[in-house]
């Protein structure tokens, strides 16, 4: 690890990530192994002119223990403290940070229901916290740092020491944190992807038809008054910031009642300490009414039977196959990285300001919109070198959005 690197990580990340505001507070959710990255993001933070930041620390060893051993009661209530917290930092505006690092198959032992469960109750106690992140009424990021388990399992031929450097390494080059100055690189290319978001927007697509050799087959359909986002996200007030570093995407909400056909993943998916490989899903009428895969199954299935909207999606993204993450044909186990190699779609919860107005309608009225809602929200890989997407206009006419597993324009 280069401790240069790791400061510069640390500023870019308090600049451009949160862009956090004099005299704001800065709330961190982190894994014990980050300890190192979080004192540099805290001295940041400082210099920046935060007003106070509080971390929670996790430890996932300690989590899978709580799972397999705590009462079954347990896992369906989370404790009050917790929301108060959460609730009292939304009433000061706080940023959140959010360091995403864990071992891809620890969990693989626990009883997924009891993890559905807990997730369930926490997306219930927390959902005006949550609700409000995806409104963008609030400053939210999600950055990575390697862990040791995390790092042997992307480079497992090497020694541990190996396994570290070359994990931090491929992470600095992803997040650009190996150029120059980390901060500009990181301006110019949230313009490049502005510049691509706003030909999407003009050409008001009302669908989009997806095709691949895995077997792909999938049309989803687009709201009318849809917005496709990528690079940063902007406040009510003008405020700016990245909510993912790093980030490829171009992403909007499709109408999670017009999704029709099956759709093949192309990488696997660590949910909740799970991977689940080579899964299916098969749409009718924008509800999945078919499933299967190789390894994961039975988290999957509880994934999809978390409420009534984790059956729909809730996003649809476009990330070219020639792009810097991809190009480096790693395999990280770890979604914020895997979405950003691969067109990827959500299942679950749709991001309200994916709709023209939609930050300010109410939850009958997103869904009358075709906006979906669930207390889950999980991306999953389908883009691959060869996939090929359509899309449809407002005339009926076919349009080509990919070609070869890359933007046309």
């Amino acid at each position: 690890m280069n401790e240069q690197q790791l400061k510069k990580y640390a500023k870019l990340v308090i600049k451009t990530g949160v862009n956090l505001k004099k005299g704001q507070l800065l709330v961190i959710k982190a894994p014990i192994e980050s300890a190192p990255f979080v004192r540099e993001v805290m001295t940041a933070a400082y210099d920046q002119g935060a007003s106070d930041i509080e971390v929670f620390w996790s430890d996932e060893k300690a989590t899978k223990i709580k799972y397999m051993m705590a009462p079954d009661d347990y896992f369906d209530s989370i404790p009050s403290w917790m929301v108060e917290f959460y609730m009292s930092a939304v009433k000061k505006e706080a940023a959140f940070l959010s360091i995403s690092a864990s071992d891809p198959e620890l969990m693989k032992e626990v009883d997924p229901d009891r993890m559905t469960r807990l997730q369930k109750a926490s997306g219930k106690a927390l959902k005006t916290y949550r609700e409000k992140l995806m409104n963008n009424e609030l400053v939210w990021c999600v950055v990575s740092v390697p862990t040791l388990a995390w790092a042997k399992k992307v480079f497992p031929n090497v020694s541990e020491e190996e396994a570290m450097n070359a994990l931090w390494d491929a992470i600095f080059k992803a997040i650009r944190v190996d150029q120059l100055d980390p901060i500009v690189a990181w301006e110019e290319h949230v313009a490049r992807l502005k510049t691509r978001m706003r030909k999407l927007n003009d050409l008001k697509l009302t669908a989009l038809k997806y095709r691949n050799a895995l077997g792909t087959d999938l049309t989803v359909g687009l709201p009318e008054g849809h917005l496709w986002l990528g690079g940063s996200d902007i406040m009510t007030d003008g405020h700016e910031f990245v909510a993912n570093i790093p980030t490829e995407e171009i992403f909007t909400a499709p109408d999670f009642r017009r999704v029709d056909g099956i759709v093949y993943s192309a990488k696997p998916l660590n949910l909740n300490g799970t991977l689940v490989e080579e899964f299916n899903l098969t749409f009718k009428a924008g509800k999945i009414v078919e499933i299967a895969a190789k390894k994961g199954f039975e988290q999957l299935k509880q994934l999809i039977s978390t409420d009534d909207g984790s059956v729909y999606l809730g996003e649809v993204a476009l990330v070219p196959h020639d792009s810097p993450i991809s190009n480096m044909d790693i395999l990280f186990y770890n979604t914020l990285f895997d979405e950003n190699a691969a067109c990827h779609l959500a299942i679950g919860k749709a991001y309200p300001v994916c709709l023209e107005g939609g930050d300010t309608m109410d939850a009958e009225t997103l869904k009358e919109h075709g906006i979906n809602d669930s207390l889950v929200h999980e991306d999953f890989m389908i883009g691959t070198e060869d996939m090929c997407i359509m899309g449809v206009t407002e005339s009926n006419e076919e349009v080509k959005i990919f070609e070869n597993g890359n933007f046309v324009f």
